[in-house]
């Protein structure tokens, strides 16, 4: 069994700095994609940023320039530097990660319980 739980969260003014932090833990192989969603009241649920295994990152549109993701793989954790943060990134973040389980080699996407961030204007 794998758990994913998130840390970091909180409430913050309008222009200020957050660091989430998401660790996986259990029968873990390999991880391969992790990412960060995050779901605003009365919205769907849409992907902040995503990182390969191999370091590659992808972000939304909204978040360039001032989020940035990044992994440890050895303690097989993501990371989410949110920077220049807006009353619109308020929401419930998630972490997800697409864990390789160590018995079957078989990939599963786990996700965490998520975690809220609050930007007050």
């Amino acid at each position: 069994q794998v758990e994913v739980v998130e840390s970091g969260g909180g409430l913050v003014q309008a222009g200020g700095s957050l660091r989430l932090s998401c660790a996986a833990s259990g029968s873990i192989f390999s991880i391969n994609d992790m990412a960060w969603h995050r779901q605003a009241p009365g919205k769907q649920r849409e992907l902040v940023a995503s990182i390969t295994g191999r370091g590659r990152t992808n972000y939304a549109d909204s978040v360039k320039g001032r989020f940035t993701i990044s992994r440890d793989n050895a303690k097989n954790t993501v990371y989410l530097e949110m920077t220049s943060l807006k009353p619109e990134d308020t929401g419930v973040y998630y972490c997800n990660a697409e864990v390789v389980e160590l018995r079957t080699h078989l990939q599963y996407s786990y996700w965490g319980q998520g975690i809220q961030v609050t930007v007050s204007s």
